[in-house]
């Protein structure tokens, strides 16, 4: 079975036992949320990837750590991972699975993680383990995440763009005037982190958190750390009929890279935000933005899967039910857990895609 451990001391492993993990896998909650809301998805990862996987279900940004921005979050989660990363000395290769905020969070951590050294089969920078037998040699060239391998990168309604606008915070049902009321108050009641959601952040010379993670900028490569996983899936809730075999999984597509030649933080954005300031007008600013988040996170190639809850008991909890955060309530989910199993397993099985970056 399956490792796995819920923010919890671990003991060091020398990685000498056949049976020690090589595989970590981080499991991020979101808002006000707590570890223990991967108890059904910890399960079923224990169940069916075996005994090669650590299952870390971090703990760093419970409850009201989540309203201290994405940043801070971020550094809290890189912290963890090094910590669990140090104290268990088989591990080769990493992976996330997050929920909602906890994606973007995961987003800051790995961009604070990564290195763009080889990785060598080993530890990064390990020189006994760089050689290789020529018919075993792979191109880990991509770069390395807490001196792993990096394979995955899963998030399951992950607001990457943002709640502004564009009927993305359930809660406010798509009602544009309420999105609009919400957005100055939000750091009242969830803290930067809510100014950093709704893209009010920043200053004219300083844009929006979400807006520079976009990119690679002075404040961490952050394309780079995502472009280094050999596999990048995103889950979201559109309409349609389920696919066989995974209840409320509707659609799979992967969306190849769009190559950019602008420059890596165009000064459109912040030439917009500076006249929205100026002028208390936030349109031009924020479609703007939202355009340059896609254009930014569209040079990598992403595996999009499209989610349906609109024939469940209980569909207006989408949010919930496809973390599955408790099995008596938001149980719709597990066919979208069940998914994510198997296609974490297929990418332990399968070789290094060349049209992953």
């Amino acid at each position: 079975m399956s490792t796995s451990s819920q923010g919890k001391s671990l003991a060091i492993t020398t990685g000498n036992l056949e049976n020690d993990p090589d595989h970590l896998l981080i499991l991020v909650h979101g808002l006000l949320a707590r570890p223990s809301e991967w108890t059904y998805t910890e399960t079923e990862l224990k169940r069916n990837l075996g005994k090669s996987f650590l299952i870390y279900a971090s703990s760093s940004n419970s409850y009201a750590k989540t309203l201290t921005g994405i940043d801070e979050g971020g550094k809290r989660l890189a912290d963890e991972v090094m910590q669990v990363v140090k104290k268990t000395k088989s591990l080769k290769k990493i992976s996330f699975v997050a929920h909602s905020l906890g994606g973007l969070f995961a987003r800051y951590a790995i961009a604070i993680l990564y290195s763009p050294d080889t990785y060598n089969n080993g530890r990064a920078g390990d020189p006994a383990n760089f050689m290789m037998e020529n018919s075993q040699k792979t191109d880990f060239s991509r770069g390395t995440i807490a001196g792993l391998e990096p394979i995955n990168f899963i998030t399951l309604a992950t607001p990457h763009l943002g709640v502004r606008g564009k009927k993305q915070l359930p809660l406010l049902l798509g009602v544009p005037i309420l999105e609009k009321l919400v957005a100055p108050i939000a750091p009242y009641f969830i803290g930067r982190t809510g100014s950093q959601l709704f893209l009010t952040d920043g200053k004219p010379n300083n844009p929006s958190l979400l807006l520079r993670m976009a990119s690679d900028c002075e404040d961490g490569k952050f394309i780079s750390a995502l472009g280094a996983f050999r596999s990048r899936v995103a889950y979201a809730n559109p309409p349609s009929q389920s696919l066989d075999g995974y209840k409320h999984v509707v659609d799979v597509e992967y969306c190849t890279p769009i190559p950019s030649d602008g420059p890596q933080f165009p000064p459109e954005a912040v030439k917009a935000k500076e006249i929205a300031q100026n002028t208390q007008s936030t349109v031009e600013f924020h479609e703007i933005a939202e355009e340059e988040m896609i254009r930014g996170l569209q040079q990598l190639g992403w595996t999009k899967v499209d989610v349906s809850f609109h024939s469940a008991f209980w569909p207006f909890f989408a949010h919930s039910n496809i973390q599955v955060k408790n099995t008596w309530l938001f149980k719709a989910g597990v066919g979208v857990i069940a998914h994510v199993v198997d296609s974490l397993r297929q990418q332990e099985t399968s070789p290094i895609l060349a049209t992953s970056f």
